[in-house]
């Protein structure tokens, strides 16, 4: 028997473990993260797929099961990592974002997967293959092709945002017709209406994920940044590094892009725990959320004014025990506003790590670079990060 899993090009050979999954599309490996005397093959100890999370409640035909994650993992024979890294997707995205590319590449489940972390991969609840109810949690909504290519895929066609013009990144011309944002667009999935419900569901079906697996690094990328804060706040203990790429932003309240001249006005305040919809751990405790002021200028000519906590500043003392990374890419429309999260954080205690990728010479990337066409590149960061930091 001979079978090929193309999410992960994992090659079964025999139809026995060992597993040894290609190399195909990256080039030879040398150095830290080789193959372990296999060629251009590496061992996969163990690998499949589990729910984590849920609960029964009742609909009109009886109880069904809401708020369970669906979680796909690879475990390598040859680990390089005691922690397993676990990769959660954004607004309207699944866990294809980490499995490949939509150009045909492999993506960033299997760059770490090739250095020695054991992978999980997750399809937030109530989309993709987590299934909701929506008797039991609301209306889902799905975006139009145009948002999509407008905001992720081919914002410098028309920008709506300072940084916009100098998006370079995404492989192909990022608009309906083009073959590769047609994969793109086929891999959108609806969502819940409301975020908040769905930043709850994370937090429970998150906490359990790492109960059952024990200390990982959480890896979230926009909507998925949040709910990487939500989960280390939950199980503290249990969350060795959170690396925020680009996180919905900025604190408290929205940016609304406006084109030029003037680019920005402020939007909802939707937001009320600052970088998150729900309550978070703060310290003096209070069950009332933060209040917030709005800084008087912005920062610099291409940014949002702020929203921070009104002085005195309560305290995240369970985030403050963490390496935390919050990444943001030259030409996102996050570019303008990340830096309010980091400022953010600051305020309420936490030491981390601010960057924007185009001070490491990674230029050009819009706001899904795990896609783009430099994406090794930035995992390579990551792991760099990751490897400097994570004890």
């Amino acid at each position: 028997m001979r079978s090929v899993r193309r999410s992960l090009r994992t090659l079964v050979l025999g139809g026995l473990l060992p597993l040894f999954a290609s190399c195909a599309h990256h080039g030879s490996m040398h150095g830290h993260g080789a193959m372990h005397g296999h060629g251009n093959y590496y061992a996969i100890e163990k690998q499949g797929y589990f729910f984590s999370g849920g609960e029964y409640r009742p609909a009109k035909d009886g109880n069904v099961m809401v708020g369970q994650m669906f979680v796909q993992y690879q475990i390598p024979r040859h680990r390089t990592s005691p922690y397993p890294v676990i990769m959660i997707h954004g607004g309207g995205q699944s866990g294809t974002n980490f499995l490949g590319t939509p150009d045909d590449r492999a993506g960033w489940a299997d760059y770490f997967l090739k250095r020695g972390y054991a992978v999980y991969v997750i399809d937030a609840p109530a989309r993709a293959r987590s299934a909701g109810s929506r008797e039991v949690l609301g209306a889902p909504n799905r975006r139009a092709a145009a948002y999509i290519s407008d905001r992720f895929t081919a914002p410098e066609r028309k920008p709506m945002y300072p940084q916009a013009a100098k998006h370079t990144q995404w492989p192909g011309a990022g608009v309906p017709g083009d073959p590769v944002f047609d994969q793109f667009y086929a891999s959108q999935v609806e969502q819940l209406d409301d975020p908040g419900v769905g930043e709850r569901l994370i937090r429970e079906a998150g906490a359990a994920l790492l109960d059952r697996i024990g200390p990982a690094i959480l890896i979230g990328h926009s909507q998925g940044g949040p709910l990487v804060f939500t989960i280390a706040d939950a199980r503290p203990k249990l969350a060795k590094a959170v690396l925020a790429i680009e996180p919905n932003g900025p604190p408290f309240q929205e940016a609304v892009y406006t084109g030029p001249p003037g680019w920005f006005r402020d939007g909802p305040l939707s937001r009320p725990w600052g970088i998150t919809r729900n309550p978070l751990t703060y310290a003096p405790a209070d069950a009332k959320p933060p209040q917030s002021v709005l800084e008087p200028k912005a920062d610099g000519p291409d940014l949002v004014r702020c929203r921070l906590q009104a002085e005195p500043a309560r305290q995240l003392p369970d985030l403050a025990t963490l390496p935390i990374l919050v990444l943001v890419s030259e030409a996102s429309y996050h570019a303008p506003y990340d830096h309010c999260t980091s400022k953010y954080l600051k305020q309420a205690g936490v030491t981390h790590t601010f960057t924007r990728l185009e001070e490491h010479g990674i230029r050009g990337n819009g706001h899904m670079m795990m896609l783009e066409k430099n994406s090794d590149e930035i995992a390579a960061f990551l792991e760099r990060w990751i490897r400097a930091n994570v004890k």
